[in-house]
């Protein structure tokens, strides 16, 4: 088995929505962007998987959280924000000022087309 096909320890995260081959399975494409940039920022070295396996178990615990598991990847995001932050790499304000900005990107593009930052009326 060649090192692109030895699965990362992250797919091996609590809850991780998977097929029946075992594969990830991402409900929208920024699920699976979050999932990839987790793993690039693991493998390159910025937090252990135990880590990261404990803060994305405390954010899948947080009372209001889906029972279904149907906000998992809203959990992994937010656990994913909260190492970014721990460690000096990104600005909590800045991140909730980018989240805001994609929303309104996306409220602002008509259907069918492609969301970007661009559309934000706000930029």
């Amino acid at each position: 088995m060649s090192v692109c096909e030895t699965p990362s320890q992250l797919a091996q995260s609590p809850g991780l929505p998977k097929s029946p081959e075992g594969d990830p399975v991402f409900p929208e494409p920024w699920a699976a962007e979050a999932f990839a940039m987790t793993v690039h920022l693991h493998e390159k070295g910025l937090f252990a998987w135990s880590e990261w396996a404990e803060v994305l178990s405390r954010e899948l615990h947080k009372p209001g959280r889906a029972e279904d598991g149907s906000d998992y990847f809203d959990c992994w995001v937010a656990a994913l924000s909260e190492v970014l932050v721990s460690r000096g790499v990104a600005d909590a304000s800045a991140i909730l000022d980018l989240q805001k900005s994609w929303q309104r990107a996306a409220e602002a593009t008509p259907h069918g087309k492609p969301i970007e930052l661009a559309n934000d009326p706000q930029r």
